[in-house]
């Protein structure tokens, strides 16, 4: 029998020709085998070239799939490479571009072929050249990454802003830049340079804007305040002549008729001052120019001045004021005249709108610590109340109950205001309840420090009497410019035995000073050649005057007035219009803590 045939694989199919023959001529320079192989052998060699040519395929396949995946991830590499959102360069030492992607060449406005070979500084404006060149120094010579901003220049386009990021490659031969369009972002924040610039403009302005309406605003004010100072002085100086004249005529004795004419002038000027001193105290307490004191307070003593002030008026009406207190502290600290302001508005309101019954005035004690005291006062009259629809503005400027009081009752509408203001800066409050027809009660807080000697003070009805007692025939100064006022003050000092010089201005004042040896100098603040305040300062420069009373008698009654003379060496001020009792309250006052003034030489 025949062998069975042998198999041949089919050659397989290179696409390479010379390879194919290398292999053939490789084989034919090995030796011939020594003898010719056995069917058994030819059939196992060829089993291991089907099973080597089948292995040959497979990592063929394998190869092909690998270099697939390495084409498309170098394809996907190079898009992203190209298509980045920056742009990518790779420059000699000579500043040559060698590489670059699509982004890259986009940013210089160019296709990409026509860019390797050319300096990358031929794309800048001429200004930004040093600075790129300064980059590269610093990229050659160190390892770190180096930064600089450039403005590129693409043809028939507007320069574009780029940053630029640049690092040394590993052998030091080339450099790879990092390019970025910064161009929107420059121009965002020149815009917004230019906005905050205008804005600090528009500030500047309206902060200019508002220094002149402060400017003009404290001009106003000070203008407002120098004429309601001159409106005050002009208005007071008369009405204290005119008030004066009226008491001294009642002294000198009148018919009942005159009587009566003179209550009338009387009540009529006081009104007027009252629209004054309203109109002024609600400017000052706007003004900020309020200033309280701190005085002993005496509420018993307070309480029966506020009786004594309203008992003409409470017994023209036939109607009775009473005044009641709970245990209280004796020794305070507070202003003693404004709390007496306070309560008269409330106490004058509700003798005005009381026609028939009572008015209680009451004090008592709120809260006690151990610095401090809440007072609270109340005012309770049996007058025409107040329906609740016009409680809530009580205690508003320029506001009454009812239009058709302002008619029938009078008044400006400030003085509830006022007491308000006057409760809130010492450190209270104010309220109040009514029932329309059956009457209203009024009351205020205020915090008042322990501490503090008693106030002394004379009471006002026995003032006269000691002033008569004590220092009748004792010779006084009184400094006055004004004629009317000079004469008033000289009838008053008569009646309680006092004798008295005149002076027409601060420097016949000094003058007189020098040469007699007064018990005491009421002088004005106002006045020709030498004003009392200056007048008052050269006095106490005069022997045996360190400790004279000197008593301010003015129509300037602001605050800071009072201040002023006090700074110069006042003792005490007393402003115009003032009664006579007023006027001897404060001139005992003065005289009593001079006690030892009979000890001075003779002059």
């Amino acid at each position: 029998m025949k062998p069975p045939p042998i198999a041949v694989p089919p050659a397989p199919a290179f696409a390479d020709p010379e390879l194919r023959r290398r292999a053939e001529a490789a084989l034919q320079r090995q030796p011939a085998p020594d003898r010719a192989p056995t069917t058994q052998e030819m059939q196992k060699l060829l089993h291991e070239l089907q099973v080597h040519q089948i292995e040959l395929e497979l990592q063929n396949q394998e190869l092909r799939a690998a270099q697939a995946a390495v084409e498309a991830g170098l394809a996907r590499y190079i898009e992203l490479y190209d298509f980045a959102p920056v742009g990518y360069f790779t420059l000699d030492r000579q500043g040559v571009i060698s590489q670059l992607n699509l982004t890259a060449a986009a940013l210089l406005g160019a296709e990409r072929a026509t860019l390797c070979g050319r300096h990358f500084d031929l794309f800048l404006e001429k200004g930004d050249r040093r600075a790129f060149a300064d980059l590269l120094g610093r990229v050659w010579a160190s390892a770190m990454p180096q930064v600089c901003e450039v403005r590129v220049e693409v043809a028939g386009q507007a320069s574009r802003i780029v940053e630029i990021h640049a690092t040394r490659s590993d052998d030091g031969l080339s450099c790879r830049m990092v390019e970025m369009d910064i161009t929107a972002r420059k121009l965002a924040d020149e815009e917004l340079d230019l906005h905050r610039h205008h804005l600090q403009q528009l500030v500047e302005e309206k902060t200019a804007e508002l220094e002149q309406a402060k400017v003009a605003a404290e001009t106003a004010n000070i203008a407002k305040s120098a004429f309601l100072a001159n409106m005050s002085h002009e208005i007071r100086t008369p009405m204290n002549g005119i008030l004066g004249m009226a008491n001294i005529l009642r002294r000198e004795g009148v018919t009942p008729q005159q009587a009566k004419r003179l209550d009338t002038i009387d009540a009529s000027a006081r009104h007027l001052l009252s629209v004054i001193n309203d109109i002024l105290d609600l400017s000052k307490i706007e003004a900020g120019k309020l200033i309280l004191e701190e005085a002993p307070v005496a509420i018993g003593s307070l309480l029966a001045n506020v009786e004594s002030i309203l008992a003409e008026r409470v017994k023209a009406k036939g109607i009775h004021l009473l005044i009641e207190t709970g245990p209280l502290p004796h020794q305070l600290l507070g202003d003693p005249t404004r709390l007496q302001q306070a309560l008269l508005n409330y106490a004058t309101n509700a003798v005005k709108f009381t026609e028939t019954g009572t008015i209680t005035l009451r004090a008592m004690m709120q809260e006690e610590t151990a610095a401090s005291v809440m007072l609270r006062f109340e005012v309770q009259d049996t007058g025409i109340g107040i329906a609740p629809e016009a409680m809530a503005r009580l205690f508003s400027a320029f506001e009454q109950a009812d239009n058709s009081m302002t008619r029938k009752y009078g008044g400006t509408g400030l003085g509830l205001t006022i007491t308000r203001r006057l409760a809130e800066s010492m450190g209270g409050k104010v309220g109040a309840d009514s029932t329309a027809g059956v009457g209203s009660t009024f009351w205020l807080t205020v915090k008042l420090k322990k501490g503090g000697a008693a106030a002394l003070a004379p009471a006002v009805s026995d003032a006269e009497a000691e002033l008569m007692r004590r220092y009748a025939g004792q010779r006084v100064l009184v400094v006055e410019d004004e004629p009317i006022n000079r004469e008033v003050a000289l009838m008053q000092l008569e009646v309680v035995g006092l004798l008295a010089d005149t002076a027409e201005d601060g420097e016949e004042a000094v003058a007189m000073a020098q040469t007699t040896r007064y018990a005491a100098i009421l002088i004005d603040m106002q006045m020709p050649k030498l004003n009392g305040v200056e007048a008052t300062r050269q006095i106490r420069q005069l022997p045996g005057y360190q400790d004279i009373p000197i008593i301010a008698m003015t129509a300037n009654a602001f605050a800071e007035d009072k201040a002023q003379c006090l700074a110069a060496g006042m003792n005490d001020f007393l402003s115009k219009p003032f009664i006579h009792q007023e006027l001897f309250v404060i001139l005992l006052r003065g005289l009593s803590r001079r006690e030892g003034w009979r000890s001075l030489p003779p002059a």
